[in-house]
């Protein structure tokens, strides 16, 4: 299908350039005899753009999956406009050993003998402006698609941390709690004051973890032993509880919370008693964290929905493309999330932050101007060249109009965008649809 497309795609160009061509040709007193000899120049000028189209396709999509989402960057489009030039030379000689030595009958060492770089003029021009148009509208479709997934992000790490302050600490859990203190109370005081202290040590950190995406391994795992000792207050030596006794990297990060939900999970799902006894550990292993568990299934009518485990794994599909492994045989459970390595600041106060976001606004609209000034100097390179052909090739009608203007549009199109200008509904106009729709509200 996809194949089908692009060649429908490459027709459709082909097309449209033929339909340009005739008119150059016309405008200039050409005058087709008949119409096999416009059948036949519609056909090679088909031969060409579907080549050329493909081959600049495939090569485009190949740019993506190597530059994923980097495509645009200056560095990277310079590369990938040397290699489509690279590419459209290669397919243009190609389409001419086609055509002289299979079509019209020539060998291939009188093709070799009688090429001429005059042979590639019109058709590299062509191509050239097919390609910028090709590459604007990616480009365009691209900003759009970063725009969206931007949104989706935004609109999924709202949702994720919604969920996972719904999921952070179960109803239940707390119920349990406050059951297992008012028996302590009467039988135990002093138990009982060490277990109100461990239970708001729990809740302070659930409330200073809850807007981090990531913490470090050596604060989740303090936090996941804490959480423990809660429980071993109240299943008492049920549960034989194992973590690391050395961590590879203290400082790497996980997402907040995840090893108490998988704690939770295990025992909220198994049966915990001194006959059976519920065995958990944490173990590290190449760059995932792995909770294990004996499985001893309650016997429950409602079955797992499985909000725990979702809950995990949609924090960390906004961070990273690692997978959450989930690994069942017939005796252990286990659930394995990866340890990232990357670096966060935490911000220590306000002003810190702002000055943080305000350096990163900056930095992102230098790279944009830079961006923008490359494509500039590209562009002013090119015009003179574009002139320049036009002149040599004796054409008769200055076709470098079309790849100037349409290029020069471009330019104008990034220059409002880089600087953030619109004739039209700039912010001033915007402004004023603000306090005019507000003073409307009131």
């Amino acid at each position: 299908m996809r194949i089908l497309k692009d060649l429908g795609k490459a027709f459709s160009v082909g097309s449209l350039v033929f339909i340009i061509l005739g008119v150059i040709q016309y405008a200039n007193g050409y005058q087709f005899t008949n119409g096999r000899e416009l059948l036949i120049m519609f056909l090679y000028n088909q031969l060409y753009s579907v080549v050329l189209y493909m081959a600049n396709a495939y090569y485009f999509g190949f740019l993506l999956k190597t530059f994923p989402n980097q495509v645009f960057k200056p560095k990277n489009l310079l590369k990938g406009l040397s290699g489509g030039i690279l590419v459209t030379l290669l397919s243009l000689f190609f389409i001419r050993i086609l055509t002289e030595v299979v079509f019209e009958g020539s060998s291939f060492s009188e093709f070799i003998s009688s090429e001429k770089i005059d042979y590639y003029y019109i058709s590299f021009i062509i191509s050239v402006v097919v390609t910028t148009i090709f590459y604007a509208f990616y480009y365009y479709r691209n900003k759009q698609q970063t725009i969206v997934t931007e949104q989706k992000l935004i609109a999924g790490t709202a949702s994720a941390k919604f969920d996972a302050l719904k999921n952070q600490l179960d109803p239940h859990f707390l119920f349990n709690s406050l059951n297992v203190l008012t028996s302590l109370i009467e039988e135990n005081p002093e138990a009982a004051t060490r277990f109100t202290t461990s239970l708001s040590k729990v809740y302070r950190y659930v409330l200073e973890q809850k807007n981090k995406e990531l913490v470090t391994l050596e604060e989740e795992l303090k936090f996941a032993e804490l959480y423990m000792s809660l429980l071993a207050v109240r299943f008492e030596d049920s549960i034989v509880f194992t973590k690391p006794s050395k961590l590879n990297n203290p400082q790497a990060k996980v997402v907040p919370l995840s090893l108490q939900l998988l704690l939770e999970n295990a025992v909220k799902h198994n049966q915990v008693m001194p006959s059976k006894k519920l065995h958990i550990t944490i173990s590290e292993e190449n760059g995932t964290l792995i909770v294990t568990n004996n499985i001893q299934p309650k016997q429950v009518l409602k079955e797992s929905t499985g909000v725990g485990l979702r809950n995990i794994r949609d924090r960390y599909a906004l961070l990273t493309n690692k997978p959450i492994t989930i690994k069942e045989s017939r005796n252990t459970f286990s659930v394995a999330i990866p340890i990232l390595t990357e670096e966060i600041k935490i911000m220590n106060t306000q002003d810190t932050f702002i000055s943080e976001k305000k350096y990163k606004l900056a930095k992102k609209q230098v790279e944009k101007i830079k961006g923008f000034y490359i494509h500039l100097a590209i562009y002013i390179m090119m015009v003179p060249v574009f002139i320049y052909l036009n002149y040599i090739s004796n054409a008769g009608f200055p076709w470098a109009l079309f790849p100037v203007v349409g290029w020069g549009i471009g330019v104008s199109s990034h220059a409002s965008e880089t600087f953030n200008y619109n004739p039209f509904f700039g912010k001033d106009w915007e402004e004023r649809k603000i306090r005019e729709l507000m003073d409307k509200d009131r």
